[in-house]
This record gives C-alpha cells, structure tokens and sequence, in this order.
C-alpha cells in the first residue's frame, strides 16, 4: 500500500506541471461554430482551423506560459493579420486581436 501510494505521488508531481503548463493546447470552438486546434510549433503555440469553410488555414501564433500568452491573430475571412493576445480562464480562452492597438476585438473560444 505504501508502495502504490508513493508512485502515484511520484507520477501525480512528474505530470502536473506538465499539464498545467500548456493550457493553451487543445481544440477549441470558436463563436462562428468552427473548431481550432492549438499545438505546440517550436518555441510558440500555433493556432490552425480545423473544420468548416476555413478548414487548414492558419489563424494565429503565441508565445507565453500559464494563462497569458501574445503573438499575433489571423481573420481567415480576409487573411488579415492581427497583434494579439489570449488569455485562458477554465474552459474558456478569451482572444484578442487589435489593428493599431486601438481597433480591437475580443472573441471567447470554448474548450471542446
């Protein structure tokens, strides 16, 4: 019992920071209903469409750790390019891309 009680505590330290690390990464539903896939690319977490109208296309790359992150985002419609930043909170990844730091607009993605 000893045993079994310390590897768990072992493989619950080895994998928590791990985990909690990238919450960014994962698939998310943006407002319009299309899902986005977050992964790993490099140094940076790249965000890609996955289903619907805009399946493939690129929609952004951040750099960050926790809950904070900042690169820029990608409106697939008009293939315009935005300064960004995201921040996750739960299930919930509230994006945000800004033209001239002054235009900006805010979308919440929900984690599926």
């Amino acid at each position: 019992m000893r045993q079994l009680l310390l590897a768990l505590t072992t493989i619950a330290a080895i994998t928590s920071p791990t985990l909690s690390a990238e919450p960014i990464v994962g698939k998310w539903r943006a407002p319009g209903g299309g899902i986005v896939r977050v992964s790993s690319c490099g140094d940076a977490y790249c965000a890609q469409v996955i289903t619907g109208e805009h399946k493939g296309k690129a929609v952004g790359q951040m750099t960050g750790a926790g809950q904070e992150y900042t690169g820029t985002v990608t409106d697939p419609r008009e293939d315009r390019t935005y300064s960004g930043k995201a921040r996750v909170e739960g299930g919930q990844l509230e994006l945000t891309g800004c033209a001239l730091k002054i235009f900006c607009k805010t979308q919440i993605w929900v984690r599926v």
